[in-house]
């Protein structure tokens, strides 16, 4: 069901905004998937099977966003991802990157809860009984923000990023953008993950700081 055409690697150093220049430079990251819309030009009622087969590509690109930032995951700060889909596909393909992207990322960044959390009971509704209260280890806490969007070969997508153990942590609202040339064809979808290794290189709107964050808070 999986057919990769091309994997797309993005990353920038950022060492200032028109202020002083930071002493250490924001790190941040993208890395993306293009791949066969196995739905595209149809409408399909089931598609779950799909996102179990992403579950794998979330797993290999957090692993290959990782190698290219050359940091310990220790030193990831913030995560986000995205879909963009190919004009053939419709919105509903791209959310099926949510729970394989997420959890992805969120377990080798050291997240030990449990994915069966996410999973749907047999009248197809959520099970939620598990996410909170399992044991999970001291980090990537915070839900993976998310954004999807159908589009045109080239066309860009922003990409949100927040802080991986508290979401509301406001120095660390951030967005990047990433574009992959030529994809997504129509029959194509694009799936993202992102990464940074701190807050916004100048932010200053005050509220909770990274530093104030306690476990118990993460899931929110």
């Amino acid at each position: 069901m999986i057919r990769i055409r091309r994997v797309f690697t993005q990353l920038e150093d950022i060492r200032h905004e028109f202020g002083p220049v930071a002493d250490r430079p924001l790190l941040r990251g993208a890395v993306a998937a293009v791949l066969r819309n196995p739905y595209a030009g149809r409408y399909e009622q089931d598609i779950l099977a799909l996102m179990d087969a992403l579950q794998d590509v979330g797993l290999d690109l957090a692993r290959r966003l990782l190698q290219a930032l050359a940091v310990p995951a220790g030193c990831i700060e913030g995560y986000g991802k995205g879909a963009i889909v190919g004009a053939a596909g419709e919105l509903e393909h791209g959310a099926l990157w949510h729970v394989p992207g997420g959890y992805a990322m969120r377990e080798s960044l050291g997240w030990k809860g449990e994915r069966s959390a996410e999973a749907r009971s047999a009248d197809g509704t959520k099970d939620t009984k598990g996410a909170r209260g399992r044991g999970q280890g001291a980090n990537a806490l915070a839900i993976v923000p998310a954004t999807k969007k159908v589009g045109a070969p080239g066309c860009a997508l922003d990409v949100p990023l927040t802080h991986i153990n508290a979401s509301y942590v406001r120095s660390h609202f951030d967005t990047i953008e990433l574009r992959v040339p030529g994809a997504p064809a129509a029959d194509e979808l694009i799936v993202i993950l992102a990464m940074s290794t701190g807050p916004r290189i100048h932010a200053r709107v005050g509220g909770l700081a990274a530093a104030g964050i306690s476990q118990w808070n993460g899931l929110r």
